[in-house]
Formats: structure tokens, sequence, C-alpha cells
């Protein structure tokens, strides 16, 4: 049964989620997407675009948000887990799963789900993690307590035993099958866990220096070497704030729009994107779906879309 970019087939799943950041806004990602008709924009290259499913997120407003170091841990464990699931389903379906989010702690899930379906068939996952931050800090080291800033860190093994162990097996990608791109604002303490992970990282200063076209070629290297594959992990406030303003995190200095379609369009001429997440759209903090037109365009680039 085939899967990955080669499939016709999307399943788009949304998880209405902002529990795992301060500012509130990213549950609204989903909607926001849905309303730049990104199935549409899908359906006209050819896929066929399946019946879309939103996870069960618990409201903020009805919970405590239990240790400030990891807030909502238990809340952001239930979604992630059943979002996990979901995601094997699809996989097992023999269909693309396209995750709408909701802050970057349900990449906890996303990859978890996909990194399962390749581990029962004996492979390995590759990761594409774009972000304007490394996303690697644990319980011990965030300033916030915010999970949305720990979710590869629990993808990798690191922190919380029950973070790291949705879907049942931990870790769910080898540090050397992940590439961190467009990354630009890192956590004092969170340095030290980013150089020790021996995950490939590409900042804002290789981009310049060496042009998106090579960091691309290099990524692609990174998280297809020995792997059946790669998630593409797209955090919107990976692009500059001129071209993504609603954002909740935003940070300048960022991946600008061509480079963005750059590297997707080098993952699509790849076939071997297994999946794909967006999260961090915040709409709070847009202007007339600006933000969401342009990153339903950058999600057609990496699905194949082209120029010519």
């Amino acid at each position: 049964m085939t899967t990955g970019a080669r499939s016709k087939r999307i399943r788009i799943l949304g998880v209405p989620m902002d529990l795992g950041a301060s500012r509130r806004g990213t549950d609204m990602g989903p909607s926001a997407l849905r309303i730049a008709r990104l199935a549409d924009g899908l359906g006209g290259l050819g896929y066929a675009v399946e019946r879309e499913q939103d996870v069960h997120v618990p409201s903020m407003e009805t919970r405590s948000s239990g240790e400030e170091t990891l807030r909502f841990r238990d809340e952001i464990r239930y979604v992630c887990t059943r979002l996990a699931a979901r995601v094997r389903g699809v996989l097992a379906d023999g269909a693309i799963p396209l995750v709408l989010g909701g802050d970057h702690s349900i990449a906890m899930g996303t990859v978890a789900g996909v990194a399962g379906h390749f581990r029962d068939r004996g492979e390995s996952l590759g990761l594409i993690w774009f972000d304007a931050h490394g996303d690697m800090n644990t319980a011990e080291s965030s300033p916030s307590g915010n999970i949305h800033g720990m979710p590869l860190a629990h993808l990798l093994g690191l922190g919380d035993s029950t973070l790291a162990q949705i879907g049942g097996f931990s870790p769910k990608v080898l540090p050397e099958h992940v590439a961190l791109v467009g990354i630009r604002e890192v956590d004092a303490k969170e340095r030290a866990l980013i150089r020790n992970a021996g995950v490939r990282v590409f900042t804002m200063r290789d981009i310049d220096e060496r042009g998106m076209g090579a960091v691309a070629r290099d990524v692609l290297e990174t998280v297809t070497k020995g792997t059946a594959g790669f998630h593409m992990s797209f955090d919107v406030d990976g692009l500059d704030p001129t071209v993504a303003p609603g954002v909740g995190t935003a940070v300048p200095g960022g991946v600008d729009y061509r480079e963005a379609h750059l590297l997707m369009e080098y993952s699509a001429d790849s076939g071997l994107m297994t999946s794909m997440e967006v999260v961090e759209l915040n709409p709070m903090f847009d202007t007339r779906n600006e933000t969401a037109e342009r990153v339903k365009q950058l999600i057609l680039s990496a699905f194949g879309m082209s120029i010519l």
C-alpha cells in the first residue's frame, strides 16, 4: 500500500490546541487554513482530499495548568496520544496525513504516529523541523514551562518520560536523521541541549551565507539517508514576520517567502515526504488572513505545485 507523497490521497487532521503556549489563538489555526481553501488547492493538484477530521482538545479555561515547569502536561499528552493513533490510521489506509495546528506541542503526537507506522515495518523516519526556535527545552531548562518549546526534545527521548513515551516507544527519531532549519532564537540553557543532541542545525546564518538551495540539499540528505522518508514539521514562525505576521512568537530576520518555497519545492521533488504538519498559525495577530493564504501556497509547493 503506498504511503508518503507518492500517494494521491490526503486526509487533513485539525488539532485546535493552544495549551502549549502562553499566547492564545493558535487553536484557530486550522480554521484559518480552511478559510483559505487549502483543501481546494490540494484538489487542484490532483489529490483526493478525504473528509477532514478534528482531534478533541480540552478547553484551557476548564483546567488547571498543573506543574508550572510542564504546563498542561496531562492535557497535551491526552491530545497527542489520540493524534498519534489517528495519524497511524491514515498511513495504514495508504493516505498522507496533513495535520493543521495548533501550537507546536502537537508534533509529539504527529511524529509519534508517523514514526510508529514505519517502526512497525522496521524502518526509520527522517524529520525536517522548520522553526525560528530549537524546541529542545526540557522542564529543567525552559524559562516558561510552555511545552510548545519542548516537543523535539521529547521526540528524541529527552525530558519528561510520560511525554517522551507518547505512542508507546522512545525515541521517535534518531538525532542523525533530524534537520532544524531557520533557527535564530534559542534559550540560554537550551543551547547545550541542542549541541549535545547530535542533530543537524541550519541557522539563519547558514542560509544567509550558503543560500537556501545548498542548505535544502544538505537538509534532504540528512533526513533521507537511512530512512523510509521524512516528516515535515513546519512552524509558521520560521518565516520572517514580514511574510507571516500571524504567529504568536514572531522573531525578526527569518526565512523569506521564496526561500521557503524553494525548501518546499525540493521536498516535493524528493518524492519522500511521508507527512506534514503546520503549526503556530495565530489569526489573532494576522490581517485579513494573509498569513494563512501565504502558508497555503507553501503547503501546496510541498505537495508538488510548480511554477510551470
